[in-house]
């Protein structure tokens, strides 16, 4: 028998990325739309344990498509982790009669999602919101395409100071697991190198690289790191190694950090999010769940949960020869 939907829970968990207000706006305006009560769960799903919502209309997400980070903010639960915490969280969902939620985050949000599903016969769906890029069963998740432009931004102001000091700059970027946000940086602002976790360049092979840019007459260079990259302990190293083998550079390390995480949705975040929101309610609405929404050819499709978490979204290879051939 199809459970009648009436109100549905949305939170944000994990790190923030920009869209993420504008998922939850949509989320919010599509239960409106269809006549369904929304409640927003503050600080993901320790909010979630602790009972702390707050009911939301269309009128109540007004002005926030264009803000950057989470106005339900975000947290990591250990008690989530327990059968205990969420047979609490569950017994919150039922003392304010919310029938379903949506959670936006990352895979780890969708594990306890998944859990949560699993051991409650609860309605849940995902929205994909990480700046990595790093989910399977989308092209894009929420706050990638806005880290690239504030990346790409930087590294150009970054471009400025090395080319009139003769400087090697070596710009850490986000990415643990995946390069995707290195490899499209490092392409979009014309950098000399680009190191990922999925590629093993090697130290020797980085060094011959900056030789021959070197040696083609460029007087600077730069050289994208991804923060997952294997080929040092860290950035510094890299850096001191090329210190110690290439006198002739005067070498420079910038690491990012959360300033990619920040800033104002681009408009593709933003309609992203709006059309993520509006096929996640009407999934619950309509009796699916233990999904995530994602991108496909443009059109937004439906991963089991289990899928989305186990999958591995592949770095695209074509980049990577586009940048060898870009960087002569």
């Amino acid at each position: 028998m199809l459970q009648t939907i009436k109100k549905i829970g949305v939170l944000t968990s994990g790190g923030d990325a920009p869209g993420m207000n504008a998922a939850i706006r949509s989320v919010v305006r599509t239960c409106a739309f269809h006549n369904k009560k929304c409640y927003g769960i503050y600080r993901g799903y320790e909010g979630m344990i602790d009972g702390d919502f707050i009911e939301m209309d269309a009128r109540s997400v007004k002005g926030i498509i264009n803000k950057g980070g989470t106005v339900l903010k975000s947290a990591r639960s250990k008690a989530f982790r327990t059968v205990e915490g969420r047979k609490k969280a569950y017994e919150q969902l039922r003392k304010a009669g919310i029938d379903a939620f949506v959670v936006i985050g990352g895979d780890g949000s969708f594990t306890g999602a998944m859990v949560f599903n699993k051991e409650f016969n609860f309605p849940v769906m995902g929205i994909p919101g990480t700046i990595d890029n790093d989910i399977f069963g989308t092209t894009h998740t929420l706050g990638y395409d806005t880290a690239l432009n504030t990346v790409v931004e930087v590294v150009d102001k970054i471009r400025d100071t090395a080319s009139s000091h003769n400087r090697l700059f070596f710009i850490e970027v986000m990415g643990r697991d995946v390069g995707h946000i290195a490899v499209n940086v490092g392409v979009g602002a014309g950098a000399e190198e680009i190191l990922i976790p999925e590629e093993d360049l090697g130290l020797d092979r980085l060094l011959e690289s900056l030789r021959r840019s070197k040696a083609s007459g460029k007087s600077s260079s730069i050289v994208i790191v991804a923060e997952g990259d294997k080929i040092g302990k860290n950035v510094f190293e890299l850096k001191d190694y090329v210190d110690e083998n290439m006198s002739e550079y005067e070498v420079r390390v910038s690491v990012l950090g959360h300033m990619q995480r920040g800033g104002s949705p681009s408009c593709f975040d933003r309609v992203l999010a709006s059309r993520m929101g509006v096929k996640a309610v009407e999934s619950l609405i309509t009796g699916k769940s233990n999904y995530m929404v994602g991108l496909k050819n443009d059109i937004m499709e439906l991963t089991p949960f289990d899928q989305a978490v186990k999958g591995k979204s592949k770095i695209n290879k074509e980049l990577l020869r586009v940048s060898d051939i870009m960087s002569i």
